[in-house]
């Protein structure tokens, strides 16, 4: 499908768009309810030393080089994929900035991955990556690429650019009927230079095989998006928001997907926030005690789709906020497993090193919300941003940590920290983690810089993972 016709650009100082653009991520950086015995545990010893799991007791142990670009426990074996810079099957270059992922099986055996780019450009006549027949909006630059992968070998099957014409791309999450939810985190629109309004979650089909135009889900709200889960029992979407002053949403779709069947997103539905009961305004963000459960309802949110340019990113946080809703700090990661939501703020906690908090719903309107774990240290967790839940339970966690270092970490039942990886390519952030649909496979991306001539990549981790926790 290619995009309907349109008309030109307007045009934009570069320098009043990198301010906005600053300006908006300036204020942006501003069953395991277990896990909070590992913060609140007073005989874990000094907090300067990082706990770990040791074998046999959820971890793998000390991380040994891998290769030239890992580090990971003995016995684990990795393979690089789709790296910036190289050629698609579609003849097209590999866009960088990596971030969010999904695994899903293919008809034939193999494995789809689907992966955003969080490309943020200056708006540009065909900027889009691919073709700008097919782009949301020719003047951005960022989207999905889609990989096919042999589960056997981990080797790259075929690769192509699958959405185009978005912006800054970040995480997102995947859908029981076969589909990644691609999120902006973004709140920008032809104020700012750019042909379309951004802040939309896409939905790409596993199926695609080509580069299709995309029309955005406007009823799941437009805001600074960063991830979202379907609960498969319900087909609610739960929604994270990537910002100082962030709220925990729901997407209630006309037309769920549940019980086998595949959900209509487009068919529209009600955006509501979560809000603690009897607590109007719950500040989430520091002085909250682990293993505590606050009761939650929902509010409504009455325009989930406010036109606007930067200065109104938080239109629909406010909607939500002054109807009683919670406030959180930099939500991120999102993933649903076993009846429970797992989310994290990335600087929420009294020390802003980040929590990870827990949803589970106690029938259609109500449900309990729990600050399962909160780091008390750098040491421990720093700056937890894309999740996913392992086979067996475990909450992996990719940091964005700003360190030299990037790990992929792991929280077992019990609480406990236990290391994955070592990103030892670049200094950037880890990203996008994601079985393969037998489980013996991890996914993860290596974020990239471009301006330091460090590439955006993906990994294909496999080894015993029965020896541990994942």
């Amino acid at each position: 499908m290619s995009r309907p016709e349109r008309g030109p650009v307007t045009d934009l100082d570069r320098r009043d768009f990198l301010k906005q653009s600053a300006d908006m991520a300036g204020r942006a950086v501003g069953g395991l309810v277990a896990l909070g015995v590992f913060a609140a545990n007073p005989r874990l010893g000094p907090m300067t030393r990082r706990p770990t799991a040791p074998k046999g007791d959820g971890g793998y142990g000390k991380l040994v080089r891998a290769g030239p670009e890992l580090e990971l426990p003995e016995g684990f074996t990795y393979r690089v994929l789709g790296a910036e810079g190289s050629t698609m099957s579609d003849g097209h270059v590999t866009p960088g900035r990596h971030d969010g992922m999904g695994a899903f099986p293919l008809p034939n055996g193999n494995i789809r991955l689907i992966r955003n780019h969080e490309v943020d450009n200056v708006p540009a006549r065909d900027a889009a990556m691919g073709s700008p027949d097919t782009a949301y909006d020719f003047a951005a630059g960022g989207g999905t690429t889609s990989l096919e992968v042999d589960p056997t070998t981990r080797e790259l099957v075929r690769d192509f650019i699958s959405m185009n014409g978005t912006w800054r791309n970040c995480a997102g999450g995947p859908t029981p009927w076969g589909s990644w939810l691609s999120c902006e985190e973004a709140f920008f629109g032809p104020e700012s230079g750019f042909l379309e309004f951004h802040g939309y979650v896409f939905e790409v089909p596993v199926t695609r095989e080509e580069c299709q135009y995309t029309e955005p889900l406007t009823a799941m709200g437009r805001f600074v998006h960063e991830a979202v889960a379907v609960d498969p029992a319900t087909g609610i979407v739960y929604e994270t928001e990537d910002h100082y002053r962030a709220g925990f949403y729901r997407f209630l779709p006309v037309e769920p997907g549940r019980d086998g069947k595949p959900g209509n997103l487009r068919a529209g539905g009600r955006l509501q926030m979560l809000a603690v009961r009897n607590r109007p305004k719950y500040d989430t963000t520091k002085g909250r005690r682990v293993g505590e459960t606050h009761p939650v309802t929902w509010v409504d949110i009455q325009e989930p789709d406010p036109k606007g340019g930067p200065r109104a990113f938080g239109a629909v946080f406010e909607q939500g906020f002054a109807a009683g809703g919670a406030r959180f700090s930099r939500l991120e990661g999102c993933f649903c497993a076993n009846g429970n939501t797992y989310f994290v703020a990335t600087d929420g906690g009294n020390k802003q090193l980040g929590q990870v908090w827990q949803y589970r719903p106690h029938g259609p309107d109500h449900g309990g919300l729990t600050l399962v774990f909160e780091s008390p240290h750098k040491n421990i967790l720093k700056r937890p941003d894309n999740i996913c839940v392992s086979p067996r339970g475990a909450i992996i966690i990719c940091e964005d940590a700003n360190e030299r270092r990037q790990y992929v970490r792991g929280l077992t039942k019990d609480g406990k920290v236990f290391d994955i990886a070592a990103n030892m390519a670049n200094d950037t952030e880890v990203s996008g983690p994601t079985f393969s649909p037998d489980g013996k496979t991890l996914f993860f991306n290596s974020y990239g810089n471009e301006k330091r001539r460090h590439a955006g990549m993906t990994f294909a981790v496999w080894g015993p993972w029965e020896r541990g926790a994942v």
